[in-house]
């Protein structure tokens, strides 16, 4: 592996720790994201062939980044190389859709090769990169160290206000359609009980006309 790709999986090594999958070349793929209304949103990401072993056939791949809100609405779309960096805040709550498409100067017929997309994607305010601040104060450490803490906090209550407005929804749902579930048991009834006993009244009325009571 030569020293470019160490270093860059070195300065990317936090993807290591969050999730990767599969995306083949000028593939699309996308992920659902719920994330409450102004929410910061970071994402980074590296593409690698799948085995790293293996030359790759398309050394001037990269991916194409698409972000779509709730309403299906596109809220950012950017092409980025092998690696990137992309950052956006979310202006309603709900589901939030994250496509990413590779991407070639290769025709499409010979654009078979397996590849790994590594992807982190973190809310809420930036981590603090304490490595960087090794030559400021520690006044100054602490502070950043109470504003990333702070910014997390937020998110967490916007976070918890997003699940309670959900769940308030869904218990509406839920009392509106066992209110309807009620109605119509109680209609269900009333028409068994006229289709009852309109039968037993002409069954009455059959019997009278033939003399048989």
């Amino acid at each position: 592996m030569s020293l470019r790709a160490v270093l860059l999986l070195q300065g990317y090594l936090v993807l290591a720790a969050a999730m990767y999958f599969q995306l083949g070349e000028q593939e699309e793929k996308c992920i659902i994201e719920e994330i409450p209304v102004d929410t910061l949103v970071t994402g980074r990401f590296l593409l690698e062939p799948w085995d790293p072993k293996s030359p790759s056939h398309s050394p001037h791949l990269g991916v194409t980044v698409e972000v779509r809100d709730p309403n299906h609405e596109v809220q950012m779309t950017k092409r980025f190389a092998k690696f990137g960096k992309f950052t956006f805040s979310a202006h309603e709550s709900g589901q939030h859709f994250f496509c990413f498409q590779t991407n070639s100067t290769r025709f499409s017929v010979f654009a078979g090769e397996k590849l790994r997309f590594h992807l982190d994607i973190q809310m809420g305010e930036h981590p603090v990169d304490h490595n960087s601040d090794k030559t400021k104060g520690s006044l100054e450490n602490l502070e950043n160290s109470l504003t990333h803490l702070r910014g997390q906090m937020i998110n967490i209550l916007r976070q918890q206000e997003y699940q309670r407005e959900k769940e308030e929804s869904f218990r509406q749902i839920s009392e509106d359609t066992n209110s309807k579930v009620l109605w119509w048991a109680l209609m269900q009834t009333f028409i068994l009980l006229s289709v009852g006993f309109w039968q037993m009244k002409r069954l009455k009325e059959f019997f009278i006309a033939k003399k048989l009571v």
